[in-house]
């Protein structure tokens, strides 16, 4: 079956509430999705994750290389794609445009097959994982202890057993924020922080040594993603297991990550680290070496969906009668799109969510919805 046509669906809208991050506010929230065609008209969907006028137009770059190439070849295409800017772009943009290509072929693939996508890379080793809620992200207005207290009841009250605070507005607020949503949801919760990269290795051992006693599940992304020697120095300094890997493409890039067991959780975006055709590589790669695997997720439920079908098929590491299994990132922030491009959105219930069982990635989009947030590209 020959690749027909391949599509860009450029999409964003402004938020109700702008709200913070380390690094930076928002007050708009955008997607990129990647529909590829097949001759007889059955269509695939893939997500980038990135700023979406960029990732559009490398997609739209590609396009030559994929009209009328065979829509099952998956690795070949990637292949193909990959050398085809490696010169330019062995990071960044071009492996975030090539992940919702692979993403979209691997969904085509299942559909003209009539499977879902872990059926394909080896049948299902879980039928559903446990879900951590992400958000508690700044907002202006009101006293943030307060507000982010409350939100992390809610989130429990929703059923999620695990939620991630996001830390990097300075070490004396971020030790409050610990401690008050601990003493607030009790032992029992799951709680981890993610930083975004906002201290140096001094600052984010510092902090790690004043929240060791909370429990937290794991410290993401202490540290920026190119100090891999500051990577090292804090997994040295804390008994916190630490996280990374989001801001990281392909085999390539994460072997030293792996290789150097510079993180106990690596984060590879299904979007953005090579789609699943490399992430499944590069999980494979973490297992041999004894490092966990948890995808990044913060997109629409297209990208979603793709980490749960790799979440279907990751290996249990190590493996046991009580195997540790990974998790799903839920992202609870405000997104209008989300789930508006799915006929059916994804759910959790009582902190769970289970592997669409559907062709491909399982999903089906709404048509209305790409219209309705669709902007130039």
């Amino acid at each position: 079956m020959k690749i027909r046509e391949i599509r860009t669906h450029v999409l964003e809208t402004q938020l109700a509430e702008p709200f913070a991050y380390s690094q930076a506010w928002y007050d708009r929230r955008g997607a990129m999705l990647v529909e590829i065609e097949a001759e007889d008209g059955t269509t695939g969907w893939g997500e980038a994750f990135g700023p979406a006028r960029l990732t559009a137009a490398v997609v739209q770059h590609y396009r030559p290389r994929l009209i009328g190439a065979d829509a099952m070849a998956t690795e070949a295409i990637w292949q193909d794609l990959y050398n085809s800017l490696r010169d330019h772009g062995q990071k960044g943009l071009p492996i975030e445009a090539l992940s919702a290509v692979d993403i979209a072929l691997w969904d085509l693939k299942g559909k003209l097959l009539g499977l879902p996508v872990h059926r394909l890379m080896g049948e299902p080793l879980r039928q559903r994982v446990q879900a951590y809620a992400t958000g508690f992200y700044r907002k202006r207005g009101g006293q943030f202890l307060d507000n982010l207290v409350a939100e992390a009841h809610q989130r429990v009250g929703e059923g999620f057993g695990a939620i991630k605070l996001k830390l990097g507005f300075g070490i004396d607020d971020d030790i409050a924020l610990c401690h008050a949503v601990r003493a607030a949801v009790g032992p029992g919760i799951g709680i981890m922080v993610d930083a975004n990269h906002a201290y140096d290795a001094t600052a984010a051992i510092r902090l790690g040594r004043r929240i060791e006693e909370l429990d937290i599940a794991w410290f993401e992304e202490p540290v920026p993603p190119e100090d891999l020697a500051g990577y090292a120095e804090v997994k040295a300094a804390l008994r916190i297991p630490i996280a990374g890997g989001e801001a990281e493409f392909t085999r390539w890039g994460f072997r030293p990550l792996i290789a150097g067991r510079l993180v106990d959780v690596l984060q590879p975006d299904i979007c953005a680290a090579g789609g699943l055709s490399e992430t499944r590589k590069i999980a494979d790669m973490a297992s041999a070496f004894g490092v966990r695997v948890n995808p990044h997720v913060w997109g629409t439920g297209v990208g979603l969906a793709a980490a749960l079908q790799l979440l279907a098929v990751l290996p249990h590491n190590p493996p046991g009668l009580h195997p540790l299994e990974p998790l799903l990132e839920f992202d609870q922030s405000e997104h209008p799109i989300r789930m508006a491009v799915l006929n059916a959105p994804i759910v959790q219930r009582d902190g769970w969510v289970r592997i669409p069982e559907g062709p491909g990635l399982g999903i089906e989009i709404d048509r209305a919805a790409l219209e309705q947030f669709r902007v130039a590209a």
